[in-house]
């Protein structure tokens, strides 16, 4: 008796489902494949053979499913599969893919005029491996490769090209999905349109089983019909599909996300928060690898100014800092040492320059934390919002208040003038609710820290604990 035939009709080799508990076949599987099941067993299947996280697994499996659904996509993310080292399951993730996706193309090294007509004819799914040996050094097909890779990721772009003995321009429709393997990064305009797939070298006691292709496709057989089955009838409801999507970092990603946040609301079930979970999860970071070192700057900056609990750092101390983040690049960036002139030059693009700051006895040439508000907001967003969230649920902690203290503004006297000047902060470095402000700090009736400049009496600081606003 076959271990694996279908506890229905007895179809010898079915695909298990993890969610029945039991082998069933695509024609087998009652009615309209269940959407949620199904997801669930294409992640299953996969981590069978990969080590992948949870957040892998679901991407990938909705990848899948995106690839027979592509008809309703006007985008579509590309998969980075990408690892520090080989042997590292990156080949045998697309192995596997080329088992499960829609019109499958595996392939390691193709000519520039075969990968632009192959995929214009056919626009299959797009299996590349080995892309860290394309674009390790400028060829020919590297550009070519590059300008279809940064075309073929929406619908309606085309990558224009140079064809035939006599370089005639000629436009390509190349969209579609499309799965890229190889060690380290990719350009930074492909890597933008891509879900990082991160790998490692499998541990001891991390389990995989022996991938036998002949054994495997018979496996994956059903399940590739019941995906067929359910994005034929749901690729209208795709098509309309208006997910909501979380806060990401830049609109390239929700661009990337948005088909796979559509497949999964359709499926119902967890899958749309477990969706939007590895959406943040694999998209999320204040600062992504392929981030500009302007980017990066800001970030160190943002850093740089939460550890010391200051609103303003002099040029010197700040380039010390930088140079002092044993993983950044600033102590030696392209073989020159980074100082004062070259911060200031970094950060002219973004509008922030150098001032004159005034210290506790002293005047320096510096930075201010509210010169970077601007820019912080717009390139570092995620870590701004937790920043903005942290600042409005703990008001309290931070004043040294209790919130019965401050929950009726008629309870506190009215002083219009500014209180007495207590001097310099003490080590517990109590700060102002409202700017982060260390200097010239007063106790307008002895109930917490308050800037003079922006919370001159106690019915102010009671507003602003109260978010009526500043």
């Amino acid at each position: 008796m076959n271990e694996r035939a279908c506890a229905e009709c007895g179809t010898p080799d079915a695909s298990f489902s993890y969610t029945e508990g039991r082998y069933l076949c695509g024609a087998c599987y009652h009615g309209l494949p269940n959407g949620a099941a199904l997801l669930d067993d294409i992640a299953a299947f996969v981590r069978r053979y990969v080590v992948l996280t949870p957040d892998q697994a679901s991407a990938t499996a909705l990848w899948v499913v995106h690839s027979y659904a592509i008809d309703a996509a006007d985008c579509t993310p590309y998969l980075h599969v990408t690892s520090p080292e080989k042997k590292s399951g990156k080949t045998r993730l697309l192995e596997v893919l080329d088992l499960l996706a829609n019109l499958p193309w595996f392939t390691g090294s193709v000519s520039a005029a075969v990968l632009r007509r192959r995929l214009e004819l056919d626009h299959p799914a797009l299996l590349l491996d080995e892309t860290d040996a394309v674009f390790k050094k400028e060829s020919e097909y590297s550009e070519a490769l590059r300008a279809i890779l940064d075309a073929g990721h929406r619908r309606g772009c085309l990558a224009w090209l140079c064809v035939g003995k006599g370089h005639e321009l000629a436009s390509f429709d190349v969209f579609g999905p499309k799965a890229l393997a190889g060690i380290g990064k990719l350009p930074d305009t492909i890597a933008d349109r891509s879900i990082r797939i991160a790998l490692r070298r499998r541990a001891p006691n991390e389990p995989a089983t022996r991938f036998r292709r002949r054994e495997v496709e018979e496996e994956a057989k059903p399940l590739r019909e019941r995906v067929e089955r359910w994005a034929a009838a749901y690729l209208e409801a795709l098509k309309a599909a208006r997910p909501d999507l979380p806060d990401f970092k830049d609109d390239r990603a929700a661009d990337g996300w948005e088909p796979l946040l559509a497949i999964a609301d359709a499926v119902g079930g967890d899958w749309p928060q477990r969706a939007r979970q590895s959406a943040l999860a694999l998209t999320g970071g204040d600062v992504r690898d392929d981030d500009s070192l302007g980017v990066k700057l800001l970030a160190d900056i943002y850093t740089i100014f939460q550890e010391r609990e200051t609103d303003r750092l002099s040029s010197t101390e700040l380039v010390a800092a930088l140079n002092a983040i044993e993983e950044s690049p600033w102590g030696d960036l392209r073989g020159k040492p980074f100082d004062t002139r070259r911060l200031a030059h970094r950060l002219r693009p973004f509008e922030v320059t150098p001032h004159q700051v005034r210290f506790a006895d002293q005047t320096l040439k510096g930075y201010e934390a509210v010169a970077f508000a601007d820019p912080w907001e717009r390139y570092l967003p995620l870590c701004m919002s937790v920043g903005r969230e942290t600042r409005e649920t703990e008001p309290a902690a931070r004043l040294n208040l209790e919130p019965e203290s401050v929950s009726d503004v008629s309870d506190v006297s009215v002083n219009t003038g500014i209180q007495e000047d207590v001097g310099e902060p003490p080590l517990s470095r109590e700060r102002c609710p409202a700017c982060g402000s260390t200097e010239r700090w007063f106790r307008p009736d002895g109930s917490g820290p308050v800037c003079a400049r922006c919370h001159p009496n106690p019915a102010m600081l009671v507003l602003a604990y109260q978010g009526a606003g500043i």
